[in-house]
């Protein structure tokens, strides 16, 4: 894992944000986001996605403000995107970055 970090919302809930390689063909990083009851269950859903090496140490890259609000607002409370994010790109659901890719023809 690259970095991450979690805030503790007034609630007690929490949203964990952690930067990983993309499990994908593709390479690169992807910043995930994560809103559950606390930190084991936020990292429970992410392992329970196929996600299994995915370890908080530290709290050295919090989510910021805008991240937050973009993951509390999506009903799945599970958003992703690239790394660094270039600004026109918007979150996404998680499905769209565990989905395979049909083979190019």
């Amino acid at each position: 894992m690259a970095g991450g970090g979690f805030s503790r919302l007034p609630n007690g809930k929490v949203v964990v944000a952690v930067t990983l390689p993309r499990p994908t063909a593709e390479g690169g990083t992807v910043r995930v986001l994560v809103h559950a009851v606390n930190r084991a269950r936020a990292l429970t859903r992410l392992r329970n996605l196929g996600l299994r090496a995915v370890y908080l140490r530290g709290n050295a890259e919090p989510p910021t403000p805008d991240e937050i609000t973009a993951v509390l607002h999506h009903p799945d409370g599970l958003l992703w995107r690239t790394t660094p994010q270039c600004g026109e790109q918007l979150w996404q659901p998680i499905r769209a970055l565990l989905r395979p890719h049909a083979p190019a023809h």
